[in-house]
């Protein structure tokens, strides 16, 4: 690779934007269609993370772009403990880049004097530095072409045996350890004044591509990526009159940022059109696209929906517990049973064939009371557990 041999086919500029674009993760479309046109352009103002598109399905509207709000991908993936939301309406911020974008052209184009005005507030602090810099340069060159009459004035005296050996060798390492010193600065001079120049041409070139879009209706990924090389959102703002402001910074092409943007962010269902009620037939702002009630009749249907999915509930559970409780009496006929038949054995030939004792009658005055007893309890816990948790202990 052999740079700066030939002409190339496109601009350095144009390649290197062409590079940042494939660089950066895009995503021309989400799930919902939404085109996000400024996919790699928008970020975070506090963590510089960038911004994820996320479309609201239950939000219904005309257009996708108000289904569609910027959030903090730092935010989205670790939660408060990284960032905030720093939440903007997809709308809000199409709106605020499309009106600042008309204002520059429009300024570009009619107000020579608003653009002489912003050229000189951009480059007023370089412009000033760059004169100090020029003078300093002045010096430094001057400086330098006394350095070398002075080395070649000082070659001169030791030929002719003017000066000893130890003088020119003490004047010339002084000369020589300066020399370097102001051939590095005059460098970093001379880079700061290249860097100040093209911030000046890069203001004119800005205003010169500006131009092209007055009059903009529209905006598309081309337009971002030509105009802007990133957009910071700042977080909601709470003002003292209860009024919500967000700031917005834009940093374009060739000029960097030149003021803020502070706008209102609105509200979710403003964007929707008022409906009637369909109980009451009432006119009412819906607060979302799938609202079918008035509020006054969204509280009393939702209020009757709870009662019916509570009794609905409650009949279940009364089901469940009637089948588990016949389950458990059946099973306690069973172990009933079981205890009747082993007690019975001992006292038949087939007990007596199998070496079975019978046990004293006596025992059994004692034994039965406590069988029934330990039945009687534990076939009530058993149905008090039913009751409850509506399945079988």
């Amino acid at each position: 690779m052999i740079p700066d041999t030939h002409e190339g086919i496109v601009t350095q500029e144009e390649f290197d934007t062409v590079q940042q674009l494939m660089t950066s993760r895009r995503r021309e479309q989400n799930a919902g269609g939404f085109e996000n046109i400024f996919s790699g352009v928008i970020k975070c103002a506090d963590c510089g993370y960038a911004m994820r598109a996320a479309s609201a399905n239950r939000r219904k509207r005309p257009d996708i772009i108000d289904c569609v709000q910027y959030t903090c991908n730092n935010y989205g993936r670790y939660g408060n403990v990284m960032c905030t939301a720093h939440s903007i309406e997809a709308r809000d911020l199409f709106n605020a880049v499309l009106a600042d974008i008309n204002r520059f052209a429009d300024m570009a184009v009619n107000d020579e004097k608003a653009v002489r005005a912003i050229e000189r507030r951009l480059t007023e602090t370089d412009q000033s530095r760059a004169k100090s810099l020029e003078k300093e340069k002045k010096k430094l060159n001057k400086r330098l072409a006394e350095l070398d009459r002075l080395f070649s004035s000082l070659y001169e005296d030791k030929v002719m045996e003017r000066i000893t050996e130890r003088n020119f060798e003490m004047m010339s390492g002084k000369y020589q350890k300066e020399q370097p010193e102001i051939e590095a600065r005059l460098k970093e001079v001379t880079e700061t004044l290249n860097d100040s120049y093209e911030k000046s041409q890069g203001v004119r070139d800005f205003l010169s591509l500006i131009r092209n879009y007055q009059g903009l209706k529209e905006l598309d990924a081309t337009i971002i990526n030509a105009l802007i090389d990133k957009i910071l959102v700042s977080e909601r703002e709470k003002l003292a009159d209860g009024t919500v402001r967000q700031e917005i910074k834009i940093y374009y092409k060739f000029i960097g940022f030149v003021g803020e943007l502070h706008i209102t962010p609105t509200k979710r269902w403003t964007a929707l059109k008022p409906k009637n009620c369909t109980v009451c037939g009432v006119e009412y702002v819906p607060s979302s696209g799938i609202s079918k009630y008035c509020p006054a009749c969204a509280k009393r249907i939702q209020r009757e929906k709870s009662n019916e999915s509570k009794r609905r509930s409650r009949e279940r559970n009364r089901r469940a517990c009637i089948e588990l409780s016949a389950k458990n009496d059946r099973l306690t006929l069973l172990t009933m049973t079981g205890i009747t038949v082993l007690t019975i054995i001992p006292f038949t030939a087939f007990g007596t064939m199998l070496g079975f004792v019978a046990l004293p009658v006596t025992y059994f005055a004692y034994l039965i009371p406590c069988i029934l007893l330990y039945m009687v309890l534990a076939t009530s816990l058993k149905k008090a557990y039913v009751r409850h948790y509506g399945e079988l202990l």
